[in-house]
């Protein structure tokens, strides 16, 4: 079976199977990417799918067992990127303390969400086509080490006081993505943001007791 992209310049000798397959795997989650952000889950076919991303109809289905498949890893692929950027946002601005950093974070994580891609897919598509659990899953598999990381070093510099570090962590992540759901279904979505910055303010301090 043909799973590599049409139109690539490389060398079969140059490049073993397992980097073609990487790279093959990688357009295609690029392609959904694109396509399902600017159209949404429901509208995008897989022949569009291949087309963008140049390949054999037979390499989306060697990489993916079908349409929900790929946008799965597009949703992952997403978090992740989320996630990373988020930190590096923080790492970034330098915060005083754990707690103003937690404040930070969860103002850049609503203000990547207001992204056309990160709306379509990871707020609108993600829940309905995918299912809740499954969605929520991808968000603690990436966010729940980072906000339970900041937790821990607030603890250890008093910046709170003593309490159970991965319930509290769950809380303070649900609360984040029931605001960037909030935001993306929102008429006025400047308007929510500028709210729910607020309102994040309020939850993370409440931590402090």
């Amino acid at each position: 079976m043909n799973t590599s992209v049409r139109g690539s310049g490389d060398s079969p000798a140059r490049r073993t199977q397992a980097e073609r397959t990487a790279a093959t795997r990688a357009t295609l989650i690029d392609a959904g990417r694109k396509l399902f952000s600017t159209k949404g889950f429901a509208e995008v076919s897989t022949q569009a799918i291949v087309e963008a991303a140049g390949v054999t109809r037979g390499a989306l289905y060697h990489h993916f067992k079908d349409k929900t498949d790929l946008f799965a890893a597009v949703h992952e692929s997403l978090e992740a990127q989320l996630v990373t950027d988020v930190a590096r946002g923080i790492a970034a601005q330098q915060p005083t303390g754990p707690m103003a950093a937690m404040r930070l974070g969860a103002r850049l994580f609503l203000d990547l969400c207001a992204a056309p891609d990160v709306q379509q897919i990871l707020l609108v598509d993600a829940p309905a086509v995918l299912g809740w659990d499954r969605w929520r899953e991808v968000g603690v598999k990436y966010a729940l080490g980072v906000i339970e990381g900041l937790l821990t070093q607030a603890v250890a510099q008093g910046e709170i006081p003593e309490q159970p570090l991965r319930p509290t962590a769950h809380v303070l992540l649900g609360a984040l993505d029931e605001a960037a759901l909030y935001v993306s279904r929102a008429e006025d979505r400047q308007r929510a943001r500028e709210e729910m910055y607020a309102v994040c303010d309020r939850i993370v301090a409440g931590i402090a007791g």
